[in-house]
Formats: structure tokens, C-alpha cells, sequence
């Protein structure tokens, strides 16, 4: 059997010491097995005897490379997929990072497991993303993608703002609250868990409406189809700066009156992990779940 990956990308964390050890002992390692390997631009300087033909931004790298290995955090590894998901390439995180729900690999010890997922024992993982899109009296303004989640908020803390959610242009409710988070499965771990959201595991074609400190007792995080549309639209009379956020990376900027179109990407991001991963050992090492009884 061929070997599924050729030529390998490498993404790290920027001005990170530890990310800058592993990122070199990566390419050292992968150069040994023979691999073509290129480094993100942000990083290639951070590793010894690294041509500069080898040296990308994240675009060409999707563009050249099978697989992309990102070194750092979750959010290390959400910026990369946002791009990535746009290529057919595969992607696996080393864990320099906190929490780590994205990034398996030890940084300490990944060489067994990474030459094994090299030679194809490996588990893969379709994860998609939102599309989220900003319209102003029917014209499109801006759009952006999101791994985790969009958030609707106003730019001060504890500012209240108004709004309607429809789905497939079904009226569904009004709000008056701190905003909404909108979380596809992946990241049902993250700003929507703090949120009070519902843990959605990453199989189910599904996402999460969060309210954020709405002004009732009978408002609750709503699961819907992510084949559906989820429409915001934004009251005239808000007077606070409003904004969407993709992943707390990337803000759209919004205007009382304006609508947030936010649904299912065409694109999806290729996750690999190690053949001995379990979503649920993640969720109870990483949540401090209790263990088994008997």
C-alpha cells in the first residue's frame, strides 16, 4: 500500500520556545523519513537548515501539501483550519497549548505515533465549519469562516443588545441579551461549554444557538439541523458597536439594522488523529471527568 502522505506542512506557534523545539525536532524527524516538508512562514525561520524555497504562508502550504502538522494550541490550530479546510489536506495538532481538545500528539514524545499515522494507521474526522455572512440592507459586506463558533456581541462587556433569530427564515425568537453564540460540534468544548451550552459530539450534523445572560428565566440553548440557516437580524434601535466573531479570531464589524446569515460551509476540515484516540477519553481527561467504577 502507497503511503497517504508525501509532502508534509508544518504550522507552529509564533515566538514560542517550546513550539520552536518541537517545530525542529518535526522537520529533522521528517526529513530522516524522507518526506518533502515545508515550514509556515511565521516559523521557518525558527528551524535549521531550511531552504527558503521551503518557507510558505498557510495558503501554499494547503496548496502543496497531503498533510498540514500544527504545533500549539486549540487556537494555533483553529486559525490554520480555517484556511486548510479550503484544501484537501489533512491535519494534526502537537499539543503546546493548554487545553488541548484539537491537538493530540505529546510534544514531548510524538515520533511513534506520528510514524504511525505516516504509514496510514490513523483515524479521520470530517469536521465542518460555519460560513458566516454579513448583509446590510440586502448587500453582502463582509464574510468569514468559523471552526468553533460566531458569536453575536457588542463591542463594551455587559452591553445589552436586540435582535430576532430565524431559521430557514422561520421567525423562532426575540432576545434581548449580551449576544448569542452560534457553536458547530467542535466547538461545543469550548466558549459555548462556559456558556452553558450542550456538549454536541463531532459525528452529529448539528449546532447549538448559546444565548449570553438573556434578560429572561425562559430562554435556553436551542439545538437545530446544520443543514438549517440561521438568520440574525439586528434591531434598529441598538446603539452599541456590534460585532460577529469567528473562533474570538476574526471580527465582522455590524450596524443596528444589519443581518447575520450563518450556515454550513461546503468546506470541511480533515482531522487526523492517532489510531488510539477516543473522543471520550478527551472529554474526560480534559473535563476532570470521574473514572470508571468497575
Amino acid at each position: 500500500m502507497s503511503a497517504p502522505f508525501k509532502t508534509i506542512g508544518l504550522i507552529g506557534k509564533p515566538n514560542h520556545d517550546g513550539a520552536a523545539l518541537t517545530l525542529q525536532r518535526l522537520y529533522t524527524f521528517l526529513q530522516a523519513l524522507g518526506y518533502e516538508v515545508f515550514v509556515e512562514q511565521r516559523v521557518g525561520k525558527q528551524i535549521a537548515e531550511l531552504p527558503d524555497s521551503h518557507i510558505l504562508d498557510v495558503v501554499a502550504l494547503g496548496e502543496r501539501c497531503d498533510l498540514a502538522v500544527v504545533v500549539g494550541g486549540d487556537g494555533n490550530m483553529l486559525g490554520a483550519a480555517r484556511v486548510l479546510a479550503r484544501f484537501d489536506v489533512a491535519v494534526i495538532g502537537v499539543n503546546r497549548g493548554n487545553l488541548g481538545f484539537l491537538t493530540d500528539l505529546d510534544p514531548d514524545d510524538f515520533e511513534a505515533e506520528l510514524e504511525q499515522v505516516l504509514s496510514g494507521k490513523f483515524v479521520e474526522e470530517q469536521r465542518f465549519l460555519l460560513e458566516v455572512e454579513v448583509f446590510r440592507h440586502a448587500e453582502l459586506k463582509s464574510a468569514n469562516l468559523a471552526v468553533n463558533e460566531a458569536v453575536l456581541h457588542a463591542d463594551k462587556v455587559a452591553h445589552m443588545i436586540e435582535f430576532e433569530a430565524f431559521i430557514d427564515d422561520q421567525f423562532v425568537f426575540s432576545q434581548r441579551s449580551d449576544g448569542l453564540i452560534v457553536t458547530t460540534p467542535t466547538g461545543s468544548t469550548a466558549y459555548s461549554l462556559s456558556g452553558g451550552g450542550p456538549i454536541l459530539t463531532p459525528e452529529l450534523n448539528a449546532m447549538a444557538l448559546v444565548p449570553m445572560f438573556p434578560h429572561t428565566l425562559s430562554s435556553r440553548p436551542l439545538v437545530v439541523d446544520a443543514s438549517k440557516q440561521v438568520k440574525l437580524k439586528l434591531s434598529p434601535e441598538n446603539t452599541a458597536s456590534l460585532q460577529v466573531s469567528c473562533d474570538s479570531h476574526v471580527v465582522l464589524a455590524l450596524l443596528p439594522g444589519d443581518e447575520v446569515v450563518i450556515k454550513k460551509a461546503e468546506k470541511k476540515l480533515r482531522l487526523i488523529h492517532p489510531e488510539s484516540y477516543s473522543y471520550y477519553n478527551v472529554l474526560r481527561q480534559k473535563l476532570n471527568w470521574g473514572s470508571r467504577l468497575y
